[in-house]
C-alpha cells in the first residue's frame, strides 16, 4: 500500500531505538524525509547508519539534542523550522512505589514525556495549519488508561498526553491537519529487553519465564500473550501519519496487545 508520504518531512523524537527508531524506518521506507533525534550524537549517529544500511535511498538528518528543556526544544526548531510530520515518542520509565516518588522524579517524568511534545506541537502547529497539512502523534501507552501501581508517575505522564493531543486536535477543526495518540501496550523494546533480562536474572529465571510471569500476574488482560514488536507499533504510527488517515483526528488508537479490556 501507498501510503502517499513522499516528499513529506518527519520528525520522530527520541528515535536511536525501540519504537522511535522502527517509525523512523517505517516513515523513510515509505518516501518520507526523516529527522531521528536523541541525546547522543554517538547513538544518533549510529542510528542513522542502522537506517541507511536497510534503506539506502533514505534522506536522514540527524538531531542529537535533550529535548526535556525549553532550550533544547528552540535548538532543534532553529534547525529545523518546518516539519510536516511530529512523531512525539520521546519518553521515559521507571518502576518504582508510589510512597517513593520523589517531587523531583515527578518533574522528570513530566518535563520528558509530556512537556517535549507540548513544546514542539505548539511550534510545529501554526505551519502545518497555514500549508492546511500536517500530523502530530504522541506515542502515549496503554499505561495511560490503567494506571500501573509499580509506577504511577509514568502512567499519569502518559494520561496526560492522551488529553493534549485530544485538546490539540480540537484546535485543528476544518482543517487538514490532525493530532492522535497511539497506546502501545507492553513492547520489547532495548529498555524492556534490558529490565527483564536484570530481573530475571535476580530472581534466578531465565527470560522467557520472566516474561511468561509478567503475563500471568502483572498483565493477565493481554490478548496477545506476548511482548508486541516495535514494529508493529510503528505500521499504526505510520499509518495514522498519511493523507489516507485523515478521517481519524483527537483519537487515542490501541496497540495493546488486547490489555485495555474496555470497549471505549
Amino acid at each position: 500500500m501507498d501510503l502517499k508520504l513522499c516528499n513529506k518531512k518527519a520528525l520522530v523524537t527520541g528515535s536511536t531505538s525501540g519504537i522511535g527508531f522502527a517509525t523512523a524506518l517505517a516513515l523513510a521506507t515509505e518516501g518520507a524525509q526523516v529527522v531521528l533525534n536523541g541525546r547522543s550524537a554517538e547513538r544518533v549517529n549510529n542510528a542513522r547508519q542502522r537506517l541507511l544500511a536497510q534503506f539506502p535511498d533514505a534522506q536522514v538528518y540527524g538531531a542529537a539534542i535533550d529535548l526535556s528543556s525549553a532550550l533544547g526544544v528552540q535548538e532543534l526548531l532553529t534547525a529545523h523550522p518546518d516539519i510536516d510530520i511530529l512523531v512525539n515518542n520521546l519518553g521515559i520509565f521507571e518502576p518504582k512505589p508510589f510512597t517513593e516518588i520523589t517531587d523531583d522524579d515527578w518533574l522528570r517524568f513530566f518535563k520528558v514525556n509530556v512537556m517535549s511534545g507540548v513544546r514542539l506541537s505548539r511550534a510545529y502547529l501554526p505551519g502545518m495549519k497555514q500549508r492546511n497539512w500536517g500530523r502530530i502523534v504522541f506515542v502515549s501507552s496503554e499505561s495511560g488508561a490503567n494506571i500501573p501501581v509499580e509506577m504511577v508517575h509514568y502512567g499519569v505522564s502518559k494520561a496526560s498526553q492522551l488529553a493534549v493531543s485530544r485538546g490539540i486536535a480540537e484546535d485543528t477543526a476544518g482543517t487538514g491537519v490532525t493530532c492522535n495518540s497511539v497506546m502501545p501496550g507492553p513492547t520489547l523494546t532495548e529498555g524492556v529487553a534490558d529490565f527483564f533480562a536484570s530481573l530475571a536474572a535476580a530472581q534466578g529465571i531465565d527470560l522467557a519465564e520472566a516474561q511468561r510471569r509478567f503475563f500471568a500476574e502483572a498483565r493477565p488482560s493481554s490478548l496477545l500473550k506476548r511482548f508486541i514488536t516495535p514494529e508493529e507499533v510503528a505500521s499504526l504510527i505510520t499509518y495514522v501519519c498519511s493523507p489516507l488517515a485523515a478521517a481519524t483526528n483527537g483519537a487515542a488508537l490501541r496497540v495493546d496487545g488486547g490489555v485495555v479490556r474496555s470497549i471505549l
